[in-house]
């Protein structure tokens, strides 16, 4: 039995999670969370931990964001939109067993010491920011970080929260297909040219 409790959002969600490990779960109802279930999720993070696993779409995003604000030091599981979607439905009950147990094994948590490395400029010279493919190439880097997908300002806040660093960003983008040899005279370089620009928008 995995010892952490597992939050989705509804009913559906626990009958998938529980087709695909034994575990317990808490349910949010949907994106309103309660103070109700966010105290009831804290208890659980205290006495056995939490691991986070919502649906890949705006929604579930809010509902992650709202937990682990509230409580701190939660695990994030994710899937990707193509594991979790039955025609035009996008849930974690859509998922296969094999796709949500492969999630809950690649579970990432919320670093002691937030931070990372990685900086905005970097973004931008990998490719991950600033052209028309970066939401592809984000897509893919974050389906094999499995930190899920998200825009440019989001996937750098993630890359902070989970401390990952350049080092394992290279190595997805290598297995991607997508070296990132040059790039610390690249970001340099960027950095340079484009002082005082850095964080408008969402960069694609």
């Amino acid at each position: 039995m995995i010892k952490e409790i597992i939050v989705v959002e509804g009913k559906h969600d626990t009958t998938a999670v529980k087709r695909a490990v034994d575990a317990d779960t808490i349910e949010t109802g949907g994106s309103a969370v309660n103070k109700d279930v966010l105290a009831r999720i804290a208890l659980a993070q205290k006495k056995r931990g939490v691991i986070i696993l919502t649906d890949p779409d705006y929604a579930g995003e809010r509902i992650r964001s709202i937990v682990s604000g509230r409580v701190p030091g939660c695990k994030h599981a994710f899937l990707s939109q193509d594991e979790a979607t039955l025609g035009d439905d996008i849930g974690i009950e859509n998922a296969k067993p094999e796709s949500i147990r492969y999630a809950l094994e690649a579970v990432r948590t919320e670093a002691e010491a937030p931070g990372t490395d990685v900086a905005w400029a970097d973004l931008f010279v990998v490719g991950l920011a600033g052209t028309a493919g970066s939401a592809h190439r984000r897509l893919l880097v974050g389906r094999k970080l499995r930190i899920g997908y998200a825009n440019a300002k989001t996937f750098l806040k993630r890359c902070a929260m989970f401390g990952i660093r350049r080092t394992e960003i290279a190595a997805a983008l290598a297995a991607c297909g997508w070296p990132a040899d040059a790039w610390d005279e690249g970001a340099a370089a960027y950095a340079g040219a484009n002082d005082g620009e850095a964080g408008r928008g969402d960069a694609e």
